[in-house]
């Protein structure tokens, strides 16, 4: 190589250098001036400082909790009747709370089908108390007028019945206007309490 050529190539290569250095300059320039002018604290979507937030949604409400349970019916058969359960739901998750709707809902008598009951429809509950393994019910003294002996047994029945749904071994204590309930009906149907399912079927055939 000659010594033109050498001179030429050490200035190519000095302009070379020349221009990538300006444009680093400009470069640098450029980025200070873009930091310069952005804000400290950007709006970004995590950034909740700002003063635009979103809108803040309204809490959901959970729904109550529904509990099944059965009133019972009686169906007429050949000879006498039999206990039919209904199944209901219940927006509730005391027992107590379910068992007195469910009361307030055989009282009210059937709607619908061929099920009966032999309770007068004028029956009111007073009141009535869960405790342990012990229902309280607690009825009007309408709930011990008309009807013969099946009539008061089918009654009972359906007290009993009802009452235990939630625990079928449970006991049931009936009172009428707040006093034991002894003796049912013009035919003196003896009431042996505490009643629960099993005595009932022993004691009291349908």
């Amino acid at each position: 190589m000659n010594e033109q050529q050498r001179t030429t190539n050490r200035n190519l290569s000095s302009g070379v250098i020349a221009a990538v250095s300006a444009a680093v300059v400009a470069v640098s320039g450029g980025v200070a001036w873009f930091t310069s002018q952005t804000p400290k604290n950007p709006v970004t979507p995590g950034n909740t400082s700002q003063t635009i937030k979103q809108p803040q949604q309204p809490l959901s409400t959970q729904p109550g909790n529904e509990q099944t349970t059965s009133i019972y019916w009686l169906k007429p058969t050949e000879n006498s009747f039999k206990l039919v359960a209904q199944p209901l739901q219940i927006a509730a998750a005391q027992p107590q709370e379910i068992l007195e709707t469910a009361f307030k809902t055989l009282l009210a008598g059937p709607t619908e089908g061929t099920n009966s009951t032999t309770i007068p429809q004028t029956t009111k509950l007073l009141s009535l108390k869960v405790e342990n393994d012990q229902v309280h019910v607690n009825l009007s003294n309408d709930f011990t007028s008309g009807g013969g002996s099946a009539s008061m047994v089918g009654r009972v029945g359906q007290i009993v019945y009802t009452a235990t749904a939630l625990n079928p071994d449970a006991k049931v204590y009936i009172e009428v206007d707040g006093k034991p309930l002894e003796v049912l009906g013009g035919e003196g149907v003896e009431v042996q309490q505490p009643l629960t399912r099993e005595s009932f079927n022993a004691n009291y055939p349908l």
